[in-house]
């Protein structure tokens, strides 16, 4: 919590502010807090600074002097909510409404009334996860076949894309990673305000948000973060006057413009001023005073920039719509001329004409905008989804971003844009002669957030091992290896992860030791072929070098007969399983993975299909609209075998947050994994190591598969996979390690035989990673498997690696020799292949 004890900002502190911030200076939290009590000429002096800052944005934006705003329809879902916020009148108990939720019929018939007038936002607001506070509203979602609010939510957006044409936006509250991957493909744009950062407001007795679950500031930022993660256009704002002080809320700008910088995706941020309302326990609290909230905007417009777009609601400030555009705003929000605002009904929205009359007075003119906003419009991937860029491309001027106001909409379906094959299909081999086209993407200076903000998050502590822990640890090693993931035996595990010189021989002979007890001295390798059916992604992971855009010049994708065909030519030249993995690709049809099994299995029907990494498998389902498990058995049934246990990198998110920026959370990687070893389909599991991680990760990343498995047993291997640095965009931005040291390489490789002991047998280490003598070194410290002939490799080779794409068996076994042990051909679950 902020510190409230702070001394009242002085005038001469307020001038000293000013004056760095009319000079483009950053400003810290204590300048800012002073520049908000700013009255008078000082004032005055704030005003011009911010309204020059949004004059320079608008210029450069393509759009000088327009404000905008969006034309819409309030559909009210649901007025039922679990929390309990002291200043509400939009919540309300069941017994005063006529049912739970509005059904489907009534949602269509507010958004033709708007589509009627004009109208191309339907703003979808509603009560947080009632079902969990009110049996009347679990009731009703039952009795229509409906597991959440988030499911009937999901079908009523697309209910009125297919009929109306509207634009969905949706506040529904606090969402998931995976919540927030299920409604993106339904809705242009999202929103959820932070209100505040003062957690006392919501912890304590008495405050607004006191119990209030989805009110935790901690909970409502991870909430920006993970939009930001999934790629969401998202507004969010500040809520003034609710008894925060003026660090507190300057905090809260802090916290949003963190959380910009590292994503990109807060197309908007809302200044809103507390108002009271009757029949409710803050009724007796007064209005945030007009020029609190002026001063609020301007100083918001200096902290987040001239990018920002910064919005104050026109029906709750009173008139005074010259003092808010002089303080900095860019846009007026949603305006209605069909429906009153649910939330503030009290306040009714003010006409369009007086709104265009009072904007153009102030020197503006008025615009309206679609409730995505012209910059991620014009931008499409990866912000819009394939499914919704007809419904909006039939409203947008394609030059602007803005809105076309002419347009009409009109229902379309909500579908998967035909599929386009081609590009760079060669990669797999001219990889290894003609190299990629360039070191990095096209955009390699916006996906991936701001480089600060991200190297901010890094911290790197150095392994030290001490002697008494150091020998206590290889004591253990020896005696009881399994026992080092437990909690009691921390400061050893992470002494012999810091392991060198003959402290580290002794503790790869004790790997080799235990691999040996273990499997025995055989050294394995299936025949096997890898296959990237698409690298087209726009996740935007920071440490991959192998996504593109679909523009860039080494993107492909191929088509189901290309994939087939691949899989044939393998299994002609002695290959019993093919690795399939690709990017998320957003054209990838809902049933392109099943199909891509099916086509394989029709093909080759002995070939087994190790396919989809948990991250595939996610946002799949996610946009699907299923869950999980349902997902997964749709590609056993269409012939799916295993699962590679990839996208784990590291299984903390504290690390995976800077490494990957949009991937699937841990939990989820866990959920993903677990699911489909519940439902016998079997998986790999690995960890890649040597970036921006440190070794009380990999210790935790260890714990966390040992859960697993003790749990589920259905891994078949764990995979060591060390970072490839050369092209990783993590890298060139000077954030990341140059990959493992030779030391790491070998203690990764050894703990991880003698951390998994017991749970997972096989440990495999990878030649195209590793090289051949590296891999010789890791079998001789407790590896017993190679991996595969993979045939083609283009992952790690776009990402710099010098190992090649492809081995013969006769090379695999060289390798096996090199290292003084036997060789045999295995299957993908480690049984005996046929000679």
């Amino acid at each position: 919590m902020v510190d409230r004890s702070d001394p009242a900002p002085t005038e001469a502190s307020v001038r000293r502010a000013l004056g760095r911030a009319a000079t483009g200076r950053a400003l810290d939290m204590a300048e800012a807090s002073a520049l908000l009590t700013a009255r008078g000429a000082a004032l005055d002096e704030l005003l011009r600074i911010a309204g020059d800052i949004r004059d320079a944005g608008l210029r450069e934006a393509g759009r000088p002097g327009i404000v905008t705003f969006s034309k819409k329809v309030f559909i009210p879902l649901t007025r039922l909510c679990r929390d309990r916020c002291h200043y509400c009148t939009f919540a309300t108990v069941p017994h005063r409404l006529p049912a739970a939720y509005l059904e489907k019929d009534e949602v269509l018939a507010i958004a033709r009334e708007g589509a009627a007038q004009g109208c191309k936002e339907a703003l979808f607001t509603l009560g947080d996860r009632p079902e969990e506070r009110w049996p009347a509203a679990r009731r009703w979602l039952d009795e229509r076949g409906y597991d959440s609010t988030l499911d009937y939510l999901r079908a009523c957006a697309v209910a009125v894309l297919e009929e109306t044409g509207l634009l969905p936006h949706l506040n529904p509250g606090v969402l998931s990673w995976s919540e927030l991957q299920r409604l993106k493909p339904v809705a242009p744009s999202m929103g959820m305000m932070l209100e505040t950062t003062a957690t006392r407001l919501w912890s304590e007795p008495g405050g607004p948000h006191h119990g209030s679950p989805d009110k935790e500031p901690a909970v409502r930022l991870r909430v920006l973060d993970d939009a930001g993660r999934v790629g969401v256009p998202f507004t969010t704002g500040l809520l003034i006057g609710i008894g925060e002080t003026l660090a507190e809320r300057v905090d809260a700008l802090f916290a949003i413009r963190r959380a910009h910088r590292e994503y990109g995706h807060l197309q908007e941020v809302i200044v809103q001023n507390f108002r009271a309302k009757p029949d409710t326990a803050m009724r007796g609290m007064p209005d945030a005073e007009l020029h609190d909230l002026a001063a609020t905007v301007a100083v918001a417009r200096v902290l987040l920039g001239p990018k920002a777009r910064i919005q104050a609601p026109p029906n709750l400030i009173e008139g005074e719509y010259d003092l808010l555009l002089r303080a900095g705003i860019d846009d007026w929000g949603g305006v209605s001329p069909v429906t009153p605002d649910h939330v503030n009904p009290e306040r009714p929205w003010p006409q369009l004409d007086e709104l265009a009359r009072r904007t153009a007075a102030a020197g503006f003119t008025l615009r309206e905008r679609l409730t995505i906003y012209p910059e991620y419009v014009r931008a499409g991937d990866p912000w819009l989804d394939p499914r919704l860029l007809p419904h909006v491309s039939a409203l947008a001027d394609p030059e602007t971003g803005l809105a076309v106001e002419a347009a009409r909409p009109v229902g379309r379906p909500w579908q998967e844009p035909e599929e386009v094959f081609g590009g760079r299909t060669d990669l797999h081999v001219t990889i290894d002669t003609t190299g990629r086209t360039g070191d990095r993407r096209g955009d390699f200076d916006d996906v991936y957030g701001d480089w600060s903000e991200v190297a901010a998050k890094v911290a790197v502590p150095v392994a030290v091992a001490s002697d008494p822990d150091l020998r206590a640890g290889l004591r253990l090693a020896a005696d009881d290896p399994a026992a080092l993931l437990e909690p009691a035996h921390e400061a050893k595990a992470l002494a012999l992860f810091g392991a060198d010189g003959p402290a580290l021989d002794e503790l790869c002979r004790i790997a080799d030791d235990v691999r040996r007890y273990a499997v025995g001295d055989d050294v394995t390798y299936v025949v096997n072929r890898n296959i990237n059916f698409t690298n087209v992604c726009y996740v935007g992971c920071r440490f991959c070098a192998f996504a593109q855009r679909e523009s860039d010049a080494d993107a492909f994708r191929l088509s189901l007969a290309q994939v087939a065909d691949r899989a044939e030519e393998a299994w002609a030249a002695g290959a019993t399983e093919v690795c399939l993995q690709g990017g998320i690709d957003p054209k990838l049809p809902v049933t392109g993975y099943a199909d891509i099994v099916r086509a394989v299995k029709a093909r080759v029907p002995g070939m087994h299909v190790h396919a989809f990494s948990p991250m595939e498998i996610v946002t799949a389902a996610a946009k699907a609209g299923v869950p999980v498990k349902e997902w997964l058995l749709q590609l056993r049934d269409a012939g799916l075998d295993t699962i590679p246990g990839t996208a784990a990198e590291i299984l903390d998110d504290e690390v995976r947050w800077v490494l990957t920026k949009g991937k699937l959370p841990a939990a989820a990687w866990v959920d993903v994994v677990s699911t489909a070893h519940e439902l016998g389909i079997r998986s790999s599991s690995t960890m890649m190591y040597g970036h921006v991680d440190h070794p009380g990760q990999w210790l935790a990343h260890f714990r966390v598969l040992a859960g697993v498995q003790d749990r589920t047993g259905g891994f078949t291997e764990f995979v060591a996979l060390p970072f490839v640095h050369t092209n990783a965009p993590i890298y060139l931005a000077g954030i990341a390690r140059p990959g493992p040291t030779w030391r790491e390489n070998r203690v990764v490789h050894a703990m991880a035989r003698l951390l998994l002991h017991g749970r997972i047998a096989n440990i495999q280490c990878s030649w195209v990673k590793l090289g051949d003598a590296g891999t010789v070194a890791m079998l001789q410290g407790g590896c017993n498997d190679l991996g595969g002939t993979l045939m083609e490799e283009t992952i790690s080779r776009m990402a710099g690696s010098g190992n090649g794409s492809a081995r013969t068996e006769e090379q695999l076994r060289g390798i096996a020799a090199a290292a003084g042990r036997p060789v045999r051909k295995r299957t993908t679950a480690y049984g005996h292949a046929d000679a």
